[in-house]
């Protein structure tokens, strides 16, 4: 098995605080900037998984990097620099206390919801008569409020973001407005690499100057789900399950273990193999969704390469 980042105790020059999230932990500086490190945690079910998965970190950054650079053109983003494999550097914003969820399909937890008879996800409606994995009409938004530490996101409707005060209607239209053009913008990409994007989330931040921005990850297997477009109405024409690009695969893997992160589940062994299987997997995501050969980075030692990179950055 190769070395995972699993957790960072770094204490940079200039560092003021750090934010651990369920993938990423976020080091916080005196001059506005910001040092994301994308560790090779694994979180399913809002649940964090016992093992690291080789790579991993590298291959969310190194996407989300990829994609923040094809979609700067359309919506401004927070990213500056990427000294490391694992890191990305930008600019401090006050994080929207949202995640904008666009659908293409109804699939994972739309898919669930419907099935349970409802027809109505986050305050939009859905048509009757669809099957699992059929396409929309047009694609819909269905926010989720933005979990604090160990909780998990809950659905909200757009009336209700406005009605509590969490996002002002003007800046709920610019978010809603970026979701759309981002979501047509990484479905373009999708299609030249034989992929579908079935749907995705975004999050977005507002700069000291009142700019708001695109942060955090974007059109990754961990906050995108694909399906591959060659296969796709074939097996909706079978009601087969389709061959997915997402991190639905672990998710499927849990549930037929017994595990939906619920109360008294306990999380199943994962063996070396299956965590090698997984990784595999990341590294297929990787290179179909970008169309380059992941090139790995030296994991020997993964913590000292992440620490040395970033002080030399920083100075």
């Amino acid at each position: 098995m190769s070395n995972t980042l699993i957790k960072t105790d770094y204490n940079f020059p200039g560092q003021k605080s750090v934010y651990k999230g369920k993938v990423r932990d976020v080091y916080a500086f005196e001059d506005d900037q910001l040092v994301m490190i994308a560790s090779d945690r694994l979180s399913a079910f809002d649940v964090v998984m016992p093992k690291g998965i080789p790579y991993k970190g590298q291959i969310l950054n190194q996407i989300a990097t990829k994609m923040m650079k094809d979609t700067e053109d359309l919506v401004p983003n927070w990213l500056q620099a990427t000294p490391d494999p694992n890191v990305a550097v930008g600019e401090a914003c006050e994080p929207f206390k949202v995640e904008m969820v666009i659908r293409g399909y109804l699939s994972g937890h739309a898919a669930r919801e419907y099935k349970a008879g409802k027809r109505t996800l986050c305050g939009v409606a859905m048509p009757e008569g669809m099957k699992e994995n059929d396409r929309f009409p047009e694609p819909i938004i269905t926010p989720a409020t933005k979990a604090e530490q160990g909780d998990h996101d809950e659905d909200i409707s757009k009336e209700d973001i406005l009605k509590r005060g969490i996002v002002s209607a003007e800046d709920y239209a610019v978010l809603e407005d970026y979701t759309k053009k981002l979501f047509q913008r990484g479905t373009e990409i999708a299609e030249k690499r034989g992929l579908i994007l079935v749907d995705t989330k975004y999050e977005f931040g507002k700069t000291k100057d009142g700019k708001i921005v695109l942060i955090d990850e974007i059109h990754t297997p961990d906050s995108s789900r694909y399906f591959y477009a060659n296969t796709y109405k074939e097996l909706q024409e079978k009601g087969e399950p389709q061959k997915q690009l997402s991190k639905e695969f672990v998710r499927q893997w849990l549930i037929q273990n017994g595990f939906q992160g619920k109360e008294g589940q306990e999380v199943p062994f994962m063996s070396d193999e299956y965590i090698e299987t997984v990784s595999e997997r990341y590294i297929e995501l990787y290179e179909n969704i970008t169309g380059e050969t992941f090139e790995k980075a030296d994991v020997s030692n993964i913590e000292k390469r992440v620490e040395e990179n970033v002080k030399a950055y920083l100075k």
